[in-house]
Parts: C-alpha cells; sequence; structure tokens
C-alpha cells in the first residue's frame, strides 16, 4: 500500500506526497498520506487520475477498515515539498457549533508566533472542503517542524493555555504525528500493517 501510494508522486499535478505509518497513535488510524496540489483544480484531476484510482482500488480499499480525509485551501502560502526527516502533527478538528469554525481558525493563526522558534518550518490550517469524506472534521490544521524532537518540544507545554482555548470551541480533535519518509521502502512488496 505505501510503494503504491508514494509512486504517485509522479502525477503532474502533485506538489508534494509522502505516505507512511504515523508515529503515536492518539487515534485508530494507522498511516497517513499528505499531499499537496496547487488548486482544487489540480486535486480534482489526481483525485480522477487512473493511475490513483487504480493504487486506491488495488493497494488501500482491500485493507483499509477506515478512510478519513480532509481537503483545505491554505491562503497563507503556495503549496511547497516536504524535506525528508521532517516531523507533522495533522490536527483534525469537529466544532461543537457551525459559528465556532472562525474562532478555531483565528485562534490556530496565533499559534504560528508562538511556536516558529521552537522549530516550526510551517503551519498549515483551514476549512473542510470536502465534508463528505471527513466524517464530521470540519477544520484541519498541519504544524511542520525541522524533526522529531521539535514535535515533541511541543507536548511540553509551549501551547497549553492556546490549546485549553481552542477546545473550548471543540466537540472531538485527533491528532497524528507523522516523520516524512526519505524515500521508498525498501521492500516495494511489503504491506502496511493496519
Amino acid at each position: 500500500m505505501v510503494s503504491s501510494l508514494a509512486g504517485l508522486t509522479a502525477l503532474p499535478q502533485v506538489q508534494h506526497l509522502s505516505v507512511g505509518p504515523i508515529l503515536k497513535t492518539h487515534s485508530p488510524f494507522t498511516h497517513l498520506l499528505h499531499s499537496r496540489y496547487s488548486s482544487k483544480h489540480d486535486l480534482a484531476s489526481y483525485s480522477s487520475h487512473p493511475d490513483h484510482l487504480s493504487a486506491v482500488r488495488s493497494s488501500v480499499l482491500p485493507i483499509c477498515l477506515d478512510i478519513l480525509a480532509v481537503d483545505w485551501l491554505s491562503p497563507h502560502r503556495p503549496p511547497s515539498p516536504i524535506p525528508p526527516g521532517s516531523a507533522i502533527r495533522l490536527t483534525l478538528m469537529k466544532a461543537k457549533e457551525d459559528g465556532a469554525v472562525g474562532e478555531v481558525l483565528g485562534l490556530i493563526g496565533g499559534f504560528e508566533g508562538r511556536i516558529a522558534a521552537g522549530g516550526l518550518l510551517e503551519l498549515s490550517f483551514g476549512q473542510n472542503f470536502s465534508p463528505a469524506r471527513a466524517q464530521g472534521f470540519g477544520i484541519a490544521s498541519i504544524a511542520v517542524f525541522k524533526g522529531l524532537g521539535d514535535l515533541e518540544a511541543l507536548d511540553s507545554g509551549v501551547l497549553e493555555d492556546e490549546n485549553v482555548k481552542v477546545r473550548g470551541f471543540l466537540e472531538s480533535v485527533i491528532d497524528v504525528d507523522f516523520v516524512v519518509p526519505g524515500g521508498l521502502p525498501s521492500d516495494p512488496s511489503a504491506s502496511a500493517s493496519l
């Protein structure tokens, strides 16, 4: 599964794609595919591309018990590749009320300055525009750090006050940690453990 999905980096619409097992299980999910596109049109072209459909049908659907996907536009920066070895925290958020989405996005936007000194390379966040695949999660963020040590330092309480404020608006949260692999697995026939 992992090598099949990683092979999709060759598609022309893809600005960045990394896939592999998650580090810490804060959720029932075991693997993460993170990809970036220049536009909604490029995402739609990728999603309907025969190579993508084939990889999903042959390598993902037969072994995955659950799939959750969120898509958002990040107006703050253009999509760019993320260096291998970077640590990522994906946070999926389900607001208690629709009106809380703006409040949550505003609070998240204030985090970047607080954690920039702690090895943060970038923070991307937004409102999900693919609700049918998101199981009710309407807000998502990805914090990219130089390495795993920087991500682990975040857990030591740097943003505890801010997290409490944000979580007051949320019904549920899923955090998924991931390290961008340096390349394809050495054994492309190895299957993922789900």
